[in-house]
């Protein structure tokens, strides 16, 4: 039983985060706080002046929990990924937290690279973005590579030059194969030089080079050629008009509009680079009871801005923050970025009539989305609600689903599909290679992977509870409901695996017809007929789809890759290096077939015995003997 006075008398003088459970034992509430002893005992204080929000709040807690940690700055990074894990319902939520794409440029390499990114690897290359539409990202690196012939693969250059034949990119003139040294470093730079100049704003030096181009192409009559290389002019004509915004000065801001009604909350973030609006993006926003603007905005920097690969020098805020919310998202933020980050509030000219622009554009989105989201509520949210209508449970979030794949027993495979508030949270999707059974039984296959899921969970949660882990696992977070892909023997299953463990979750199956199609749920010992029409069922049949694909699609990825090399792995002294550089160098089996042994030991770490090995293994029963190889 949880005492909670005894509890506040333990708290300690020290900065860290707490988690507010609720009566179902979920995490309701997670907030971080410079003393925890302070900031805790206030919620249960009664002479602490509560908003509606948090009286509500603290009449649901059943209990608390906290970690310490060593700085405020540790404290507020712990913070946003336990409110990403837990998604409490207290927490202001960014309802679709995703990534934006970004153009990656491998400076640091003697022959850079141009890439695609959705996240920031801790590495010495330059980010460009982030741009709100990966079609346009796509085409801007198809752009400069088809222009400038920027490598794209993955050699280790100038290490690798000449030891393996041009790709294809060079064959069909994409690439000036640096990776022959046809052309030197110097060389190669100035072109990356050039698409870096465009990507930093200025695109005169690119338009000068496609419309030479062009013109070069039409005097020697290759007018196809020239057609593309108008297209490509025409795009990127078409990239510049599209950044309106322009600013006097070069420095590089994001500007943040904010608007909200009972209900939701917009934010409209205008990404500006080098004066230029290089693209947009807006993002709905949970709505706790009496949450003020200001805590709001606060809460979206934190969640946003950690989990982008790119952060700039100066965002520019509708309302002003919380003193002590400023002075540690902008310590945090400078943390992130390697460099000084200012949060501005515009009062005048033109950066503020920018701020308002964004806030009308963040209106104008709450206005017109307003019936897609309610749409999407009820095919999502709303589909959860029928389910625990029908099964009569509440507070359904998480629901975790599990199927096995094999062929004849063979290979046998699990999978977990996850769906939060409805829809698939692909992150958490996990793939189970099975070690423990034998032949095909679906049952013993379900337990193992039932039993390691949760074994791992839990070892998981003591970690955390024990202080001997701050991140949060890859098992960590249970499900409020389990789907089992079957009717009353796999939910027996589930069941028996729980009891052991000790563990109390609900678990359902999701039963299928005569024809393989979806029929109703399982649950407490009789089936529960669902309305075929309804929003619930039509979200059970997801989920049950969801874990089958999942299931197959990896079984399918394991039998081809113990398929590919199987002819190889056959070979004596062939081992995994062996077989990866064979198969580098000569492409096919059947050219490894045709090679003589020269030609096989001139293969990155071939030796003369390993080639002979290889030679005979392929030139058994032939008149093609090794004596007269070697004559």
């Amino acid at each position: 039983m949880f005492d909670l006075q005894e509890e506040l008398k333990k708290l300690p003088h020290a900065p860290g985060v707490y988690l507010m459970h609720g009566e179902q034992d979920e995490v309701i509430y997670v907030g971080k706080a410079i003393s925890l002893r302070n900031r805790v005992r206030q919620y249960f204080r009664e002479s602490t002046v509560k908003t509606a929000k948090i009286q509500k709040m603290v009449s649901h807690v059943t209990r608390f929990e906290y970690i310490v940690t060593d700085s405020e700055l540790e404290a507020l990074i712990l913070e946003c990924n336990l409110i990403k894990e837990y998604d409490p319902k207290y927490n202001t939520m960014l309802k679709d937290d995703k990534s934006y794409p970004f153009i990656r440029v491998t400076v640091q390499e003697a022959y850079p690279r141009i890439l695609f990114a959705r996240r920031r690897a801790k590495d010495k290359s330059k980010y460009f973005g982030p741009f709100t539409s990966a079609g346009a990202v796509k085409e801007t690196i198809d752009i400069l590579q088809k222009l400038y012939k920027t490598r794209t693969c993955n050699r280790n250059l100038p290490k690798d030059i000449a030891k393996d034949r041009p790709c294809l990119n060079y064959q069909m003139k994409l690439c000036d194969a640096p990776c022959q040294g046809y052309l030197s470093p110097e060389e190669y730079q100035a072109n990356v030089k050039k698409a870096l100049d465009f990507l930093e704003g200025n695109d005169k030096t690119l338009i000068k080079d496609l419309e030479q181009k062009m013109k070069d192409a039409a005097e020697e009559l290759e007018f196809e050629k020239a057609m593309e290389y108008r297209d490509m002019l025409t795009s990127v004509k078409a990239i510049h008009q599209k950044q309106k915004i322009t600013g006097e000065d070069t420095s590089e801001r994001d500007i943040v509009g904010f608007a909200r009604n009972e209900q939701e909350a917009v934010v409209q973030i205008f990404f500006i680079r080098a004066g230029k609006m290089i693209g947009r993006e807006h993002f709905y926003l949970h709505v706790p009871e009496d949450e003020e603007d200001t805590q709001m905005v606060a809460s979206f920097l934190k969640q946003y801005y950690g989990g982008t690969p790119f952060i700039p020098r100066e965002l520019h805020l509708p309302v002003s923050l919380d003193a002590q919310d400023e002075k540690e998202i902008e310590g945090w933020l400078t943390a992130l970025r390697g460099g000084r980050v200012r949060l501005v509030y515009p009062q005048k000219g033109q950066k503020e009539r920018f701020v308002e622009l964004a806030g009308k554009n963040a209106a104008m989105i709450l206005e017109k989305d307003r019936e897609k989201i309610k749409r999407e509520e009820a095919r999502t949210k709303g589909a959860v609600r029928q389910i625990e209508d029908a099964l009569g449970l509440v507070g359904i979030k998480r629901m975790e689903a599990y199927d096995i794949s094999h062929l004849g027993g063979c290979q046998s495979v699990g999978s977990m599909v996850v769906y939060e508030d409805g829809k698939p949270r692909k992150h958490d999707y996990r793939k189970f290679r099975l070690q423990m059974v034998q032949g095909p039984d679906d049952y013993a296959a379900m337990k193992e992977v039932l039993m390691r899921r949760f074994t791992h969970g839990l070892a998981e949660q003591k970690k955390l509870a024990d202080e001997d882990e701050k991140t949060l696992g890859r098992f960590i977070r249970f499900p409020d409901l389990i789907c089992m892909d079957g009717g009353k023997g796999q939910v027996n299953i589930a069941l028996e695996v729980l009891n052991e463990l000790k563990l109390n979750i609900p678990v359902c199956g999701m039963v299928k017809d005569d024809h393989h199609r979806t029929r109703g749920i399982y649950f407490n010992n009789e089936e529960i007929p669902i309305d075929s029409h309804s929003e619930g069922f039509a979200l059970i049949t997801r989920i049950q789809d969801e874990a089958h694909r999942f299931a197959i699609t990896f079984h399918r990825e394991l039998r081809g890759k113990n398929q590919v090399h199987s002819v190889l792995d056959d070979i004596k002294g062939i081992g995994p290096a062996r077989r990866k550089a064979l198969m580098r160098h000569f492409e096919s089996l059947e050219a490894i077939r045709a090679a003589s042994i020269p030609q096989l030991v001139e293969v990155d770490t071939m030796t003369e015995a390993t080639a002979k090995q290889v030679y005979q293994f392929f030139h058994r029963g032939t008149e093609e003997t090794l004596d007269k190889q070697e004559s």
